[in-house]
């Protein structure tokens, strides 16, 4: 079946998002993204605790995000051959048995080899949603729903995995995320079972599939500076915070606050992306997001480091659905999403080496920060110049011919 007709195209048959779908989307997101979102505390507890350095510990968030990266570079050339809701669920088994069995050792190679393990394990489920929200009518809409959904849970669980780790230590920082992995799987019961080549037309048909169109490099390369300027500095963000004296547990609380306002923000970029007006949102998040990387670690007062935790917290939850918007521009069909997810994670994982040696050979993190400023800035050149090449493309295309 061709998918040049939006009403023939089986992907986009709903014209709204049932929010069962939106809940199992949230579910499997929450927890692809608990790995990237709480290696910061587990990076603090390692280090109390076995008293590892910042390169070691580089290499252990380096690990996780780069085995995360490979998994999605695999699966993406079949991503419309997939089941999600049975990727999601095999997926979390794999990652709740590998954090588990982390909480028992402090031997930094069976730790790395735990974090590749997980890594191909959320790179399973971040597969999983992109297909599931690419068969939505609406893909960068369903994600930030998702997402809205599951920073209220991250909200939760930034104040409450402190508490943990400071009663239990690391270990039980572990095993707290290895019963949120098992927990949130239930919730993933609502994703599809079907695969998008199993879909059948009138006559019994698959439906055709077209060959990806060219020219997706600009987002691939956006995300790539994106996430090495932002996301360097995150597994050390809690230690930049201690830096100053703030003990994880209020570093916690300002990460609540913050992940809190980032799902205000992405309801309100829902009901923007519903009225189809999002001109400037992507370039204003991005140059946001990369100040304040550069504020985040240069500055020395508590309230102005929570200041801009909170923007920077909200300006990625922001940037990250508006990029992965334009793959689905470019790819209705999700595979360049997945690519350009697996470049965001490539690109955190050089990113996340670099700072670990970076801040070892400086004894500070300001150098990672204002890098982050200057790639977002790089970014945003990027995005404007793909975006003004794709109206010109579409002013130029044909009318269509009744």
């Amino acid at each position: 079946m061709a998918v040049t007709s939006a009403s023939a195209n089986p992907i986009r048959d709903d014209a709204k998002i049932p929010l069962a779908v939106c809940l199992g989307i949230a579910a499997a997101s929450g927890a692809a993204h608990l790995g990237i979102n709480y290696t910061p505390f587990l990076v603090g507890g390692l280090i109390d605790r076995y008293g590892f350095g910042p390169a070691q510990m580089g290499v252990f968030a380096t690990a996780e995000t780069l085995s995360f990266a490979c998994a999605m570079f695999l699966f993406a050339p079949r991503a419309q051959g997939f089941r999600p809701r049975r990727m999601a669920l095999a997926a979390s088994a794999l990652i709740a048995a590998v954090q588990a069995v982390s909480a028992l050792t402090g031997f930094l190679p069976l730790l790395i080899a735990g974090r590749v393990a997980t890594g191909f394990g959320y790179g399973m489920l971040n597969t999983a949603v992109n297909v599931a929200a690419g068969r939505t009518s609406q893909p960068a809409r369903a994600i930030s729903v998702g997402i809205s959904l599951q920073v209220l849970l991250f909200a939760v669980m930034n104040v409450t995995i402190p508490m943990i780790g400071a009663a239990g230590g690391v270990g039980a920082m572990f095993i707290a995320l290895a019963m949120i992995s098992g927990t949130l799987a239930l919730g993933m019961l609502p994703l599809s079972d079907k695969t998008e080549s199993g879909s059948r037309g009138a006559q019994g048909a698959a439906p055709i599939v077209p060959p990806m169109a060219p020219g997706g490099w600009p987002v691939l390369a956006a995300m790539a500076l994106f996430a090495f300027g932002t996301m360097a500095i995150w597994p050390f963000m809690e230690r930049a915070a201690h830096a100053i004296g703030l003990p994880a547990t209020e570093f916690g609380r300002y990460q609540s606050l913050g992940t809190l306002l980032s799902s205000g923000g992405n309801f309100a970029l829902t009901m923007v992306l519903a009225r189809g007006n999002r001109r400037g949102l992507l370039e204003v998040a991005l140059l946001t997001c990369g100040i304040t990387c550069a504020v985040l670690t240069t500055v020395g007062s508590h309230w102005v480091f929570a200041a801009a935790l909170v923007l920077y917290d909200v300006s990625w939850y922001i940037t990250y659905p508006l990029l992965l918007g334009l793959a689905y521009a470019h790819d209705p069909h999700g595979r360049l999403a997945v690519r350009t997810t697996g470049t965001w994670l490539v690109a955190q994982s050089g990113g996340s080496l670099a700072a670990g040696f970076v801040a070892q050979a400086t004894s500070g993190y300001g150098v990672v920060g204002c890098l982050g400023m200057g790639t977002c800035a790089m970014a945003v050149v990027i995005v404007i110049r793909f975006q003004a090449g794709k109206r010109a493309q579409t002013m130029r295309a044909p009318l269509p011919s009744h």
